[in-house]
């Protein structure tokens, strides 16, 4: 399971892993907090353009998704750019995983501000990334969190492993050497937001630097937490 704020994030950041597994035969799940309606900077658009923005930009991710083998997506409709760490937003989460029972949930770094010198997290991002993370421990697994879930049937679960991208101190690496394209041309399904400019160049240059030290023509770097052991079988 994806969990990001926005239509696009993933195909920014994770989606030649999202890809990967995907051609490997796992089921993935995009869960997609907002749908991005303040995505437009455009002055002839006021408040009445939302509604419509939002829609596109819900098209552009699936057809994202379906270039990258990703078989169900999930848009929660929370307002782009006034999203928060609620309660109620953990509990929606908390219910989606239950439901699902993914393996692995993949999340941007709740703690990221700064990147460089020219680029300031989006607030949307770490919300997405710190409600995602406590629906999965504890909220996830323990039985009497949001009981009101197990009533309805959502038996607690427990995720084996959290994917944390953009994290400062990166432990995993995933070469995406032969996912790569189908990530840049899944990005390119976001055309509302990149208008003329091709993002190519900078995606493969993104992906040279983080696998270069790794010996990887083209990577992409998380931060993952083990939160249940794999022992190997006799």
């Amino acid at each position: 399971m994806s969990i990001q704020a926005h239509p696009d994030d993933q195909e920014f950041t994770v989606a030649g892993t999202l890809a990967k597994w995907a051609r490997a035969g796992c089921e993935i799940v995009s869960v997609i907090i907002t749908s991005g309606d303040a995505g437009s900077n455009d002055p002839k658009y006021g408040d009445e353009y939302k509604p419509k923005l939002a829609k596109l930009r819900e098209k552009e991710q699936r057809a994202a998704n379906k270039v990258l083998g990703i078989q169900k997506t999930i848009f929660l409709g929370y307002p782009d750019g006034e999203l928060e760490p609620t309660l109620a937003l953990r509990k929606e989460l908390t219910r989606l995983v239950r439901k699902h029972k993914p393996e692995a949930v993949v999340i941007g770094d709740p703690q990221g501000v700064f990147y460089g010198n020219g680029y300031i997290n989006h607030p949307d991002h770490r919300a997405a990334a710190q409600a995602g993370l406590y629906a999965v421990f504890p909220s996830a697994g323990t039985r009497l969190i949001f009981t009101d879930l197990l009533r309805a049937g959502y038996e607690p679960h427990n995720v084996k492993r959290v994917y944390v991208h953009g994290a400062a101190n990166p432990d995993t690496w995933v070469d995406v050497r032969e996912t790569i394209n189908d990530k840049i041309t899944a990005l390119k399904k976001h055309a509302s937001q990149l208008g003329d400019w091709d993002p190519e160049k900078m995606i493969r240059e993104w992906a040279a630097e983080t696998g270069k030290d790794k010996g990887l023509e083209a990577a992409e770097d998380f931060k993952v937490m083990i939160l249940v052991e794999e022992r190997p079988e006799n």
